[in-house]
């Protein structure tokens, strides 16, 4: 059999095709994306609740992508690295929001209009979901790392850039938190 680039392309390493994708390759870079690009698209849906920001999120993490390569340098998995540049992407797009949103407020006087009411919540896990997007921000990244991504609390860790214990530590007040805003909803 012999070895096309596509063939290669489809049974090269994330490290190769990063380098190659560094070096100008588009088809690496593209093969790098079409690799990944769930895991992106699923982190962002996960913390939004949004799919349409989500698919914003998800190609602003794809546009980014195509110069920080460059400065990804090995220390962890570039499964980790994603995942950090994608929970950045999340709350640059949640900051910005906020002050978009501030500054509608304060030119159109429109507080009544700000948000949309509320849907009614249909599915348990749609309202732990909602309820986990409440929690403070490292709780939020430590519980979706680890529980929807399933990663282990190291690697969970790595992708943070903080310590394996402070991760089991935010999951700990993660659950006692959770248990607080999901008990009025069950009485």
């Amino acid at each position: 059999m012999r070895l096309t680039s596509s063939n290669m392309m489809d049974d090269a390493s994330d490290h190769w095709l990063i380098e190659r994708a560094i070096t100008g390759d588009a088809t690496a870079f593209a093969r790098l994306l079409e690799r990944h690009y769930d895991v992106i698209h699923r982190v962002a849906y996960r913390w939004t609740g949004n799919v349409e920001d989500a698919e914003d999120i998800a190609q602003d993490v794809c546009i980014k992508l195509g110069t920080a390569l460059a400065t990804y340098r090995r220390e962890s998995a570039f499964t980790s690295w994603l995942f950090r540049i994608t929970l950045n992407a999340v709350r640059d797009r949640q900051r910005k929001q906020k002050r978009d949103a501030a500054q509608l407020e304060s030119v159109a006087h429109l507080a009544e209009a700000a948000t949309p009411p509320l849907q009614e919540q249909t599915s348990e896990v749609h309202d732990l979901w909602s309820a986990v997007r409440q929690l403070p921000e490292r709780q939020r990244d430590a519980v979706l790392l680890v529980y929807a991504e399933e990663l282990s609390h190291a690697e969970a860790a790595a992708a943070l850039g903080c310590a394996e214990k402070t991760v089991s530590w935010q999951l700990h007040a993660a659950r006692k938190k959770l248990k607080g805003l999901l008990e009025p909803s069950q009485s």
